[in-house]
């Protein structure tokens, strides 16, 4: 039996993939042939997923802590036991301190609508208790809203329309270890590719040419391109008049960041500045796609501001295969609202930001965080500020309740651990947001020994909190009618994939100025806000490993081993000025905490840059990762984190 269904993990690609069931078993995983973007194809992570589905190391039954908080040491339990356990504990939590003292913590392990992220699976039952809401801040927040103060609209170009472009810059993006499929679409183009990013990356090696800014000035980078293609007269004035606002005061703007400028700021050579700007003002379309590396800094939002300009000056917005690539999230009109229910909630609710977990574990209060539940999420691997995170976790009176399907560096801190579904187990609705595709996942097998969906895990606990509204117990059937609500279900169900319609970008006007940045704090002009860690050290960047996609997989054996071990990359002028040879065992470290790898001499980085990767799990890696040297600070904008605004110093250990 071939069982159509979808990825659900954090990746812009979220492939439809196809299960062949054998007697009850799935026993082979490929990609859907049929989709226009997988194309048959998965990435060397999720070809192993059937591996990690059917791994001995699974956790199948409740648990209940018996030892000390992160010790990781637990008793089995019934679901009954379980159950009531959380009960008791979140009624009394209730009674002393009321509902805002929970908090649903999810993360981005699924981005399903239904059992993941995208749809917040439980919160029908969490607002019904008044518990605080929580706002999604770690991925690519700031660079939405950026977006949207430019166009309107969070959503871009069409992937698939890079195929059509002549000039492709891939920026602050390695699509060849987070998205390939993209890939497709760039070979199929013949376009000229220029990589800008502070690592030459698998990406950067495939392309026509490589640029090095340093991290988190890629605002300036783009305002001297502008500068360029305006001093040439290379703006398409016709676009500009019919499509924009506030052009005038934007080209003022421009005017300030002259090449020399520019290259001051980063680090970029004045001449090829110069040259790329002239390549950009003389070739339609140009295509850019960003990621959500590159707005993970202190003016990350302002950085897509720009990058969203760019079109609107040389009128690429207008040309297909023109424009820019950042999510296509904004695309997709389903009704979110339908499944969150926040009519429920019996008053209003304090929002908790998810990179600030330490701080709210610490300092929040009036009420305190008294009971998490971590829902799809491992903070201790994957939140900033490593040791602030732990800290708080470690609490003796914070109850958790961890929903997840390995013993994660999170689980170690738990009180209760309840045994969640994977991918193939359960009914969900996913939706790419690196191309228009709704995605149907049907499930394929049985889930081994006692796992539950999430939706069915909160229907359960719903129910022995004595609770009746109707809507907590509706079925994944019901809740994907919901969210689909204008949509032909009936066909996505049976051909596994439904491409939606892509609206206008930009959503009326392109504000070059904008009023809605401006009432809100923000400069109206997008500008560049330089990194907020500076002085000394090295820029660390931590991208994307090619084989963990953030913490997940990070306990496969065998990914484990080609990963290798935990590595810093140095470039040869900063490991000779601190005695660090090839191989040699280091310290990293900050002001807010430490790790330790070994060392990587090559001039992959340019200087005054490191290079890491992220995924690792502490408990394989000396009890710490990377994350130990991350500030628990915002981007300008929504309360982005700022994973790449880090500066370290290395020592030989």
């Amino acid at each position: 039996m071939k069982v159509l269904g979808a990825c659900p993990l954090d990746c812009p690609d979220a492939c439809s993939w196809v299960v062949t069931v054998e007697d009850g078993v799935a026993t082979g995983l490929r990609g859907n042939k049929e989709h226009p973007v997988t194309r048959g194809a998965l990435c060397v992570k999720v070809n192993r997923y059937l591996e990690q589905v059917g791994a001995p190391g699974r956790l199948r039954y409740p648990m209940r802590r018996v030892g000390p908080k992160g010790s990781g040491q637990f008793e089995r339990i019934s679901w009954d036991a379980a159950l009531d356990e959380i009960t008791t504990r979140v009624t009394g939590i209730i009674d002393e301190f009321g509902g805002e003292a929970i908090w649903p913590f999810h993360g981005t392990g699924s981005l399903g609508y239904l059992q993941g992220l995208e749809g917040f699976p439980g919160r029908r039952m969490f607002n019904l208790l008044g518990a605080s809401h929580h706002a999604p801040t770690i991925c690519s927040v700031a660079g939405g809203a950026g977006l949207r103060y430019t166009l309107g609209t969070s959503g871009g170009m069409d992937p698939e329309d890079f195929a059509q472009s002549k000039l492709i810059l891939l920026w602050g993006t390695n699509p060849l270890t987070s998205g390939h499929h993209l890939w497709k679409f760039v070979q199929d183009s013949g376009a000229y590719l220029v990589s800008i990013d502070p690592v030459r990356t698998r990406t950067s090696e495939r392309c026509d040419e490589h640029i090095a800014p340093l991290p988190g000035t890629d605002a300036a980078l783009a305002l001297g391109l502008l500068h360029v293609i305006v001093s040439l007269g290379a703006q398409d004035e016709q676009f500009i008049a019919e499509h924009t606002e506030g052009w005038p005061e934007f080209r003022d703007r421009i005017a300030e960041f002259t090449p020399e400028r520019t290259a001051a700021i980063t680090g970029v050579p004045r001449d090829r500045i110069v040259a790329l700007g002239e390549r950009i003002a003389r070739t339609r379309p140009t295509a850019i796609r960003a990621s959500q590396g590159m707005q993970r800094h202190a003016g990350g939002g302002m950085a897509l501001r720009v990058l969203a300009c760019l079109p609107g000056v040389t009128g690429d917005w207008a040309i297909p295969g023109g424009g820019l690539h950042y999510s296509t999230s904004g695309h997709f009109e389903l009704d979110v609202a339908a499944l969150t229910r926040d009519d429920l909630l019996p008053h209003p609710v304090r929002t908790l930001s998810m990179t600030r977990l330490g701080e709210a574990l610490l300092e929040t209060d009036e009420p305190p965080v008294k009971a998490l539940f971590v829902i799809g999420a491992n903070p201790v691997g994957s939140n900033p500020d490593q040791r602030r995170v732990i800290e708080g976790l470690s609490r003796e009176d914070l109850f958790t309740v961890v929903l997840e399907h390995f013993d994660t560096d999170t689980v170690d801190y738990a009180d209760i651990v309840l045994p969640a579904t994977m991918q193939p187990e359960h009914l969900d609705v996913l939706a790419g947001y690196g191309h228009l595709y709704l995605i149907w996942n049907e499930p394929a097998v049985a889930p081994p020994g006692e796992c539950l969906s999430t939706t069915e895990t909160f229907r359960r606990l719903s129910q022995r909190l004595g609770l009746t509204e109707p809507a907590l117990y509706d079925s994944d059937e019901e809740l994907a009618a919901q969210l689909l609500k204008g949509y032909d279900l009936d066909r996505l169900r049976a051909d596994g994939f439904l491409k939606v319609q892509a609206g206008p970008v930009p959503a009326g006007k392109l504000q070059f100025v904008s009023t809605r940045a401006q009432s809100a704090g923000h400069d109206p002009l997008p500008d560049y806000t330089p990194p907020a860690d500076s002085g000394d050290g090295l820029v660390l960047i931590s991208a994307a490993s090619h084989y963990f996609l953030n913490s997940t997989f990070g306990s496969n054996p065998e990914l484990r081993r080609r990963a290798g071990e935990s590595s810093i990359t140095l470039h040869p002028d900063d490991a000779a000025a601190r005695g660090i040879a090839d191989g040699a065992a280091v310290v990293v470290s900050n002001d807010r905490g430490s790790f330790e790898a070994v060392a990587e001499i090559s001039d992959r980085v340019r200087p005054g840059v490191a290079g890491t990767t992220k995924g690792r799990w502490a408990k394989f890696t000396g009890g710490a990762t990377v994350n130990a040297t991350i500030a628990e600070r915002d981007a300008d904008y929504g309360g982005g984190a700022v994973f790449h605004d880090n500066r370290v110093e290395v020592r030989p250990r």
